[in-house]
């Protein structure tokens, strides 16, 4: 199921895009390995509105985390594809900006219901690629629907501004325009959320864009893009291609690309913003994270101890805005035991497991890395409270399953609390006062998002006024916003002046036009003044 013809791919260079017709389940979103077949499949690039095979032979394995198993190939994208991309997008702009934004917003409606429509399919194929939970694909496809519905009212998000008389007989009023060919560089970790964060935005507001999925897991973006361009986007708005540090280090350095909007770790992420930038693009780089919970004697312990397990080990902790840092203010053994008793709790196993509350981690080398990072923090004095590095899942033996790993007495200058681990690891700290909370997570370089649970509105109200992070929750352990709204992470969290989403992303892929005009009849005979033109009347 949900894989396409091996042998249609291999004997044509240019694929009609009905050969990844949705509801022929044709693309290689299957749970079943490609090596049952014989050959793996590789994922095409998009290119001018249609899906072609590359001429690459470099190819990257996309990986089942569960199971070791080749799902697809996803080929290097060669310099002249990208070129072509590039070049496609480009000549598809002049006809896409003028196209009626009442047009434009009907394609994202009619997106938003194929995606609708299509969600489990398109979560099936983020379990299979990615490793998380079925039920935790269909929120990621959801959080970008939210986006792709907000998209669905550009005519109002986009409107200018006007003043009449602004002298006598002259009014000034600005609008906002598309930029050109914009382009995305999306990580692992959501497959559909990230894309939908990107593409829906920049297309609405007139640009055209050229997308690199995930080398890892880029099954979710060819079925995105299959259904926008059913819902009518036309050829060459949106384009595809993959590849590593050459595909992104191309998009940073192509002249005809004016803004890069980037997801992912800080040293990529500091990578594309200086290079970028370097080049005249504007750049919106979200990056890493180090997300703390302070935790109030007065907290509600039911909903908090809840909130704390789910922030902390959903998605395996693989979020950018996971809760991996909680900071007790007073004595911790109370809330220890019990966050150890839920951890236990929860099941771990493959995604498509309807049972399982966490799945893998993407790769065996993050693996290594998390049990790394926690080996390094017992090293230097933290206790271990509850250790999933050794975790077998029947079935999967060979999957990169790290159960809920909870580490207690946890200083500020261990690795384990200064690197985001990005794995189901719940660090925990102590503190004496508020005072004292609010300063370790201030002191911390991150500042994507932070959180308090109490049941007083006045230690609430100082601590969302004195806390130095982007998105601030109280009693909400992951304060992402909706989209009308941005998403706002600071410090080391993000480089760039305009955020994603909302009216921030809307201004990130326009540009200010102001025209100033005069309607009036001018006296004859006046002369010409050289003077500097004012409202002042002489």
């Amino acid at each position: 199921m949900l894989q396409f013809s091996i042998q249609r791919v291999r004997s044509m260079r240019r694929l009609s895009p009905s050969i990844f017709g949705i509801a022929k389940c044709h693309f290689s979103t299957a749970v079943e390995p490609s090596s049952r077949h014989g050959k793996s499949i590789r994922v095409p690039n998009l290119i001018g509105g249609s899906f072609v095979d590359s001429h690459s032979s470099d190819t990257i394995d996309v990986i089942n985390p569960a199971t070791q198993e080749v799902v697809s190939k996803v080929p290097l994208t060669t310099k002249e594809e990208f070129n072509s991309a590039v070049a496609a997008a480009k000549e598809a702009f002049p006809s896409w900006r003028n196209t009626p934004i009442t047009t434009r917003q009907r394609i994202m409606f009619k997106l938003q219901d194929l995606i609708r429509k299509n969600m489990d399919k398109l979560a099936l194929n983020i379990t299979t690629e990615q490793g998380k939970t079925l039920k935790d694909a269909q929120g990621d496809v959801f959080r970008g629907l939210e986006v792709v519905e907000h998209a669905c009212g550009m005519a109002t998000l986009q409107m200018g501004e006007y003043v009449a008389n602004v002298s006598n007989g002259i009014d000034t009023y600005s609008i906002r325009e598309p930029l050109g060919v914009c382009a995305g560089i999306c990580p692992f970790n959501f497959p559909a959320m990230i894309p939908l964060w990107m593409f829906p935005v920049a297309v609405t507001c007139g640009n055209t864009f050229v997308l690199k999925p995930s080398e890892k897991d880029p099954g979710a973006s060819m079925i995105l893009a299959e259904l926008a361009m059913e819902a009518g986007l036309p050829n060459g708005v949106l384009n595809i291609v993959h590849g590593s540090t050459d595909t992104v280090n191309a998009i940073c350095d192509d002249e005809h690309i004016r803004a890069v909007s980037f997801v992912g770790s800080n040293t990529a992420g500091m990578h594309i913003y200086s290079r970028a930038s370097a080049s005249g693009k504007r750049v919106q780089s979200n990056m890493g994270a180090k997300n703390h919970g302070i935790v109030m004697p007065d907290a509600n312990i039911d909903a908090t101890l809840n909130a704390l397990v789910a922030a902390g080990f959903g998605a395996a902790g693989q979020r950018c805005m996971a809760l991996s840092t909680v900071v007790f203010v007073g004595d911790s053994k109370f809330w220890e035991e019990k966050l150890v008793e839920r951890a236990k709790a929860l099941k771990v196993s493959a995604g498509t497991d309807p049972e399982a509350d966490l799945g893998p981690v993407i790769s065996v080398q993050a693996k290594e890395r998390v049990c790394k990072l926690v080996q390094s923090g017992v090293e230097s004095g933290a206790r271990i409270l509850l250790d999933g590095r050794t975790i077998k899942v029947p079935g999967y033996e060979q999957g990169n399953f790290v159960g809920p790993t909870i580490l207690a007495d946890v200083t500020a200058d261990m690795e384990c609390y200064k690197e985001e681990i990005f794995g189901p690891v719940l660090i925990c700290m102590q503190a004496d006062s508020l005072d004292e909370a609010i300063n370790i997570v201030n002191r911390n370089k991150y500042g994507n998002g932070a959180a308090i649970f109490t049941s007083s509105g006045i230690a609430a109200r100082k601590f969302q006024t004195e806390i130095e992070a982007g998105q601030v929750g109280i009693n909400v352990p992951i304060p992402v916003p909706l989209p009308f709204f941005s998403f706002t992470g600071s410090k080391a969290s993000f480089a760039g002046d305009l955020n994603f989403y909302g009216k921030a992303g809307v201004q990130f892929f326009t540009q200010i036009k102001t025209i100033t005009q005069q309607w009036k009849d001018l006296p004859s005979g006046a002369g010409v003044s050289l003077a500097m033109p004012t409202s002042q009347k002489s």
